[in-house]
């Protein structure tokens, strides 16, 4: 079997709402969807970092299956049938926004990242105008222990890109994620302050992946902090090289 012929019997052809699209069969369903012009809202994925379904705002149906699958972790398969949209979807998806904003104390007109903020824009294209359920107000703490950034707690999702960009980019893996549930937090080396961890290189690339106000350097200002995020075209080519 020739090299093109390998290739042509690994691509597979599959439906999304309704329209015939093709991809290779490693691919997942968020990947195929973006290659088709096709959105799929996703707070914890980011192109050359691992993917982990940690946020469940990309469900999708799958036809045949009865629960929600998360795109960004979902292969694809032959004549696999995908909807992306429909008002089960964005029942989900609203709750999931809401639970987000309630468990931590995002007070986005306070914010640095007001206005640069990935939960902040997804509210908004959701359409989700107010929140149904108790917030936790949670004593939740700064860290600005370090000379250059700082973390808010209050306003951390676990996305876990931090974690992601650190270990797999970076390769420092000075964050983790300690705790489980609601107690759970991302921290520095064996939970100690960030300003004294021995493995933290400075480089940055945990704040400028981060999508809220979470992480972010020091002496910005309400709405001033938009993340530089020019290194990212490079994430993937250095995770293959690394592959």
């Amino acid at each position: 079997m020739t090299p093109t012929t390998a290739q042509q019997a690994r691509v597979k052809t599959l439906k999304i709402n309704g329209r015939d699209v093709s991809a290779s069969g490693d691919q997942t369903i968020l990947e195929v969807a973006r290659e088709n012009g096709i959105e799929i809202p996703t707070l914890c994925h980011l192109s050359g970092l691992t993917p982990v379904g940690a946020c469940r705002l990309c469900l999708v149906e799958v036809k045949g299956v009865n629960k929600l699958l998360p795109a960004c972790v979902t292969r694809v398969h032959e004549n696999m049938e995908v909807f992306t949209d429909s008002e089960r979807l964005r029942k989900y998806r609203r709750m999931v926004l809401e639970f987000l904003f309630t468990e931590r104390n995002h007070i986005c007109a306070v914010c640095v990242s007001n206005g640069h903020c990935e939960l902040q824009s997804l509210a908004q294209q959701q359409g989700m105008t107010h929140v149904r359920v108790p917030y936790l107000y949670q004593k939740l703490h700064v860290d600005a222990s370090h000379p250059r950034f700082k973390v808010d707690h209050n306003r951390c999702v676990l996305c876990t890109r931090c974690v992601r960009v650190c270990d797999e980019i970076e390769g420092a893996h000075t964050w983790d994620v300690f705790h489980r549930g609601i107690k759970a937090r991302v921290i520095t080396d064996l939970n100690q302050p960030w300003g004294t961890s021995e493995t933290c290189t400075g480089c940055g690339k945990c704040v400028h992946v981060c999508p809220t106000g979470a992480l972010t350097e020091k002496g910005v200002s309400v709405a001033e902090m938009a993340k530089r995020r020019q290194f990212l075209p490079y994430l993937t080519m250095m995770r293959e090289e690394r592959g």
